[in-house]
């Protein structure tokens, strides 16, 4: 029988709630889900031995014979999923991924995070993550036909996707993910769907539950749903901008400090960390934007910042304060602008909070703050004649600054680390050999 009394409520709800099937949910190294079914008689097992499987055809997963691992239901994370019949129902949770003698797997994006998340809890810290995923509602996947037309926070018949949003917000917190905000975004059928802050490994398991449940919704309505970063030439890309913060045991936000000589209401403690994430953020660019087309969004004049630049009411800056309720403790954060909703949220949450640690630890001094000069106006070779550092300009950039870190090296391990560098050249090198459209129609008739 199950050993603890979370496992103990999975069962009973089992029961309970006429639960026939159980999906263990876990990601590959790239942040793709993966799942397998179980029946409920063999869950209790499951608990206690885990489940194998063959990892050989998991992005990341194999490495030389590290074939066979094993999944261990987290009964945290248990949920009985809402868009699946009531009756003969199916529940999900998210696994550990454990090698054959229990060890944990090395390639676990999960074990990652909660690695990191450990070693800051040791240092006295919760870390605390908010994010806001943007993306694209199209009437199918073929023909990248906006849904709508409507801009940012219609609220008219031009934002058809109301619906959808709701559908999708009512399903998440049927799942116990509250959601913080909803609206339109800029483009035509893009849409912003904000969750309420809360510790970084629930955050990351929401993360990818959320870009599940809106791709079902929308395919219930018979449309589809996109995270692709930059999915339209003419239009805005889709970003996740990460508000993140560190607290202690007690509940108090180790952010805050209202006697902030700047006026920014930021402690020491978090001017190192913002500090961290601005001198590594060129080092995990790789993570938070790991596909070639994550760098068509970051471009002069697409609103997607990529200067090593920090303020308050400065929107172009890589991290915002923002200053929504400047005397309020519990609202002091950080905001992290350049990510995008393609990257797999346990490794880039891991990133994010290993550079903040790294700036804490080192004591590292923060710049001065950039509020007048709208960065977007300005391209990277303007920037960098000011003296403007900015994150890489490509795919091919980003994974030769993220081959040379020690710091993500440390952060990720050897095994996820090594595979990112391979996977992600060979990504580049396919799309360095690929002829584009927009190519032909430069140079076709001319040359």
């Amino acid at each position: 029988m199950a050993t603890n009394p979370q496992q103990d409520f999975v069962l009973k709800t089992i029961k309970s709630r006429d639960v026939h099937f159980v999906r263990f949910w876990f990601t590959d190294v790239l942040g793709a889900m993966k799942s397998f079914a179980i029946i409920p008689s063999e869950l209790d097992d499951a608990f206690n031995q885990g489940m194998g499987f063959d990892g050989c055809c998991i992005e990341g997963f194999s490495a030389g014979h590290e074939y066979d691992v094993r999944a261990y239901p987290d009964a945290e994370t248990f949920q009985v999923l809402p868009w699946r019949p009531s009756e003969d129902a199916v529940g999900r949770m998210f696994c550990d991924i454990c090698m054959p003698d229990g060890q944990p797997f090395e390639g676990d994006p999960r074990r990652v995070l909660l690695r990191i998340v450990e070693h800051a809890q040791k240092k006295g810290y919760v870390f605390n993550v908010g994010p806001e995923l943007e993306f694209y509602y199209f009437r199918d996947a073929k023909s990248a036909e906006p849904l709508d037309r409507g801009g940012y926070f219609d609220l008219t018949s031009l934002d058809s996707a109301s619906d959808l949003r709701r559908d999708t917000i009512l399903t998440l917190e049927k799942m116990g993910i509250p959601v913080e905000y909803s609206h339109h975004e800029i483009g035509p059928g893009q849409q912003e769907i904000d969750l309420r802050f809360t510790d970084a490994m629930s955050m990351a398991d929401a993360v990818m539950t959320y870009k599940l449940v809106v791709k079902e919704i929308a395919a219930k309505h018979g449309f589809f749903a996109s995270f692709m970063p930059k999915p339209l030439s003419d239009q805005p890309g889709s970003g996740m901008h990460v508000h993140q913060s560190l607290f202690d045991f007690e509940g108090n936000n180790l952010f805050y400090d209202e006697n902030d000589p700047q006026g920014y209401a930021l402690s020491k403690l978090a001017k190192h960390y913002i500090a961290g994430l601005l001198k590594y953020a060129p080092e995990f660019t790789l993570v938070t934007n790991q596909n070639v087309n994550s760098y068509k969004r970051m471009v002069a004049g697409n609103e997607a910042p990529t200067y090593l630049s920090w303020a308050r009411h400065n929107r172009s800056t890589l991290v915002r304060v923002p200053g929504y309720r400047p005397n309020c403790e519990n609202s002091c954060r950080v905001e992290l602008r350049s990510p995008d909703p393609s990257c797999n949220p346990y490794l880039a949450f891991a990133c994010m909070l290993g550079a903040g640690l790294k700036g804490i630890e080192d004591e590292l001094e923060l710049q001065e703050p950039t509020e007048m000069q709208d960065l977007f106006l300005l391209s990277r070779q303007e920037l960098r004649k000011q003296g403007i550092a900015t994150l890489p300009d490509s795919l091919g950039e980003a994974v030769e600054l993220f081959a040379g870190s020690q710091l993500m090296k440390d952060i990720l391990g050897e095994h996820i680390h090594t595979y990112l560098v391979e996977a992600k050249r060979k990504e580049w090198n396919e799309y360095q050999g690929s002829v584009t459209q927009w190519e032909r129609d430069k140079y076709l008739a001319v040359l």
